[in-house]
């Protein structure tokens, strides 16, 4: 099951997301279940990120996303889980 989720940032983060963007690139390589990742930007920088996940039902899914370094840091201020049909 491929789920997107999206997330925002807190106002004023951007340091949160320097400082713990290792462990969270380690974490994406090696749990085994992202399959595209990157940041969600505006005009001046990165504002959020993007995750498609292929987990085998909503529970992994939140249980990834709970567990992710950004989250943890307190990184986001809106964490969205939404189920996602890959056409293209």
């Amino acid at each position: 099951m491929l789920i997107a989720l999206i997330a925002k940032d807190k106002a004023g983060a951007l340091q949160t997301r320097l400082d713990n963007r290792p462990a969270h690139v380690d974490y994406l390589k090696s749990t085994g279940v992202v399959s595209q990742a990157g940041p969600l930007l505006d005009g001046e920088g990165m504002i959020g990120s993007l995750v498609i996940l292929d987990v085998e039902d909503m529970a992994a899914a939140q249980d990834w996303a709970d567990n992710d370094p950004y989250a943890k840091a307190g990184l986001f201020e809106s964490v969205e889980l939404i189920p996602w049909k890959k056409v293209i």
